[in-house]
């Protein structure tokens, strides 16, 4: 089965920057949309920031609140994707995950980002 490994979280100060690694043990992975996705305390894991497959020319998508903060992108050679996260806020803080956009595969073990003064 795939798996993915989700690395680059920490603990960072209002205001300062993250960039989070993440690969895929998937051979088609260039083949599908990836996105990352995030779980604050308490609350449901949401999709923060998508990018299209290699077919559909990795087109990017971010939720409102990220917009303008955070860039995802992708390296299909190495089954890799990323998310460059600045400006970071404390309402950045959760688990980071990243997985397939449809179908999610199996989830790994996520990776921590805490913004915190």
């Amino acid at each position: 089965q795939v798996q993915l490994v989700e690395s680059g979280g920490g603990l960072v100060q209002p205001g300062g920057s993250l960039r989070l690694s993440c690969t895929a043990s998937e051979n088609a992975f260039a083949f599908n949309g990836m996105g990352w996705y995030r779980q604050a305390p308490g609350k449901q894991r949401e999709l923060v920031a998508s990018i299209t497959s290699i077919v559909l020319g990795g087109a990017t998508d971010y939720t409102d609140s990220v917009k303008g903060r955070f860039t995802i992108s992708r390296d299909n050679a190495k089954k890799m994707v990323y998310l460059q996260m600045n400006s970071l806020k404390l309402e950045d803080t959760g688990v980071y995950y990243c997985n397939r956009v449809n179908d999610p595969w199996p989830w790994g073990q996520g990776t921590q980002v805490t913004v915190s003064s």
